[in-house]
Formats: C-alpha cells, structure tokens, sequence
C-alpha cells in the first residue's frame, strides 16, 4: 500500500486512480470506521472504480498507516485527510465517512467546504459519545492493549456487526477477518484511536454550517451509532438527504455493499450532474 508523508506523519492510502475514458473524473475520499482500515470499502472502490477516482485513507494506527505518539484526535485526523487531498491534487472530493470517518467528515464539511463536492455520512453522530460508551469503549481498549482480542472479540463483534450479518456464512467470515486484522495492528495505537473517538468533541453547533450535498445512510440495526442520532444528523444538516437500511448493524458498507452501493452512486450521479464544473474552479479550504 502506498503512503504519503503528511506534515511528519506517513499516511497509508489506496488509489484506483483517474478511469480511462473519463479524464475529469471527480475523486471519492472513503474514510473507514474505528478499528478498520480503508478494506471495508472494498466492495464500494470495486464498482465505482470507473466512474471515479476511488480513494481510501487509513487513520493514524488503523489499516497500514503507522501509530504515532500523538493525533488521534479528530481536529488532527482532519488535517491528515485534508493532507492527502491536497498531496494528490483530489479537490474537492466527494467524502464518503462511516462512524469515525463522518467524524471527520462533518468537520471538513463544516470547516473546509471548499474542498468538498459532496459529503455521504455512514452510520456516525454529530454528538459527543455517551458516557456509558465511552467507558465500555476504554474499558475494551485497554483489555486489548493488556491482555489481545480473545476475550473481548464477541463484544466487539457485536457492537460493529448487526445480528442479521452475524448469522450468515458470509457474516461470520467478514468478522473473522476484521478480527484477524485488528490483531496485526500495534495494541497501543488501538487504545490511542478508541480513545480519539471516545473523547471527541460534539459538531452539533457546526454542522448547520454545511452546504455541500449530504447524504446520511443508518443500518436499523445499527448499536454503536443508532438510527436516531442520523436522523439528528438530518435535522441539522440543511436540505440533506436521509436513509435507513433493513437487517444491516453498525458496519454497512461491508453488511449491505449493494445497498451502500446503489445509494452512493445515485446521490454522486445527481450532484455531479447539478455541478458539472466544480472540480475546474478548484475551490481551496474554507
């Protein structure tokens, strides 16, 4: 996987690159979950591949990207994703943010419009987490760190994976990957980017600021980010656009791609077609 030194840190990312036959493609940033990496949108870069230029980011000890001793909080992640557009010349992009990734998302939405074309928010929240959460978040993160993942791996499974995914084939093998993943990444990091989530600050005072295109999409089953905390998202976020999908938990993209899918590229289709020359007036940050 190819990285990018952003600022003193290296940045590992992923990179379909301009499709063939469409030169002025617009870019899609994909920024994954906790725990993730740019993997789970894996499905999603396959099937837009020749429409756009699909690109995912790892966060700062999560995928390939290596832990750093500090910014794993969100207002740095931030400046890491604005890093990478700028280091490959991708604005503005269409961002596409699950859980920890519309954490970032709605703050360069709402800080950064400029270098957005759109913004797709995947199963996250505008609020500070819960307190209660937040404890069981740290609590896991440090039984991670001290002891390794088997004796919390059902726990975790269960908060990223909705019961219906569970129970099939294709479910069990998806969280058996996610597991062998999570256990080849360095356990201090882990604990590093829990904690970056469990102590964000809230945007619900800036996201009304947002006048990009949005779209919110919420798996029903969804525990870690429930449905009602998308539809606040929509609340507040002027004139967006907003979605609930059946039998699907926490990790959509991965639970239901086709759905995840078909939603996206519906909503870039449109925006594209109502903005056909925002990538040539190349606005900058702000």
């Amino acid at each position: 996987m190819p990285t990018l030194t952003i600022g003193d840190v290296q940045i590992a990312y992923t990179d379909t690159g301009i499709p063939a036959d469409r030169p002025d493609a617009p870019a899609v940033v994909f920024g994954h979950g906790l725990l993730f990496g740019g993997w789970m949108f894996r499905a999603q870069t396959a099937a837009l591949r020749n429409e756009y230029r699909c690109v995912t980011i790892d966060w700062r000890g999560q995928g390939e990207t290596p832990p750093t001793a500090t910014g794993y909080d969100m207002d740095t992640l931030t400046a890491d994703a604005l890093g990478l557009i700028d280091a490959l010349d991708l604005g503005p992009v269409h961002w596409v943010g699950l859980s920890m990734g519309g954490f970032v998302g709605q703050r360069l939405a709402a800080r950064h419009g400029g270098s957005l074309r759109s913004l797709t928010l995947l199963d996250t929240s505008a609020d500070a987490e819960k307190p209660d959460k937040g404890s069981e978040y740290k609590l896991m993160a440090r039984v991670l760190r001290r002891i390794g993942l088997w004796p919390i791996k059902s726990r975790v499974t269960r908060h990223l994976f909705g019961p219906t995914f569970l129970a099939t084939p294709e479910g069990r093998a998806t969280a058996e990957e996610f597991a062998t993943r999570l256990i080849a990444i360095d356990r201090t990091a882990t604990r590093h980017a829990v904690t970056g989530v469990a102590d964000r600050t809230p945007m619900t005072t800036e996201i009304p600021r947002i006048t990009v295109p949005t779209l919110i999409v919420v798996g029903a089953d969804d525990g870690a980010t429930p449905p009602a905390d998308s539809r606040r998202l929509a609340e507040l976020i002027p004139d967006s656009e907003l979605h609930e999908i059946p039998a699907c938990g926490h990790s959509s993209s991965l639970e239901q791609p086709d759905a995840i899918t078909d939603l996206l590229r519906r909503f870039l289709t449109r925006v594209d077609q109502t903005a056909p020359d925002a990538r040539s007036s190349r606005p900058v940050h702000g």
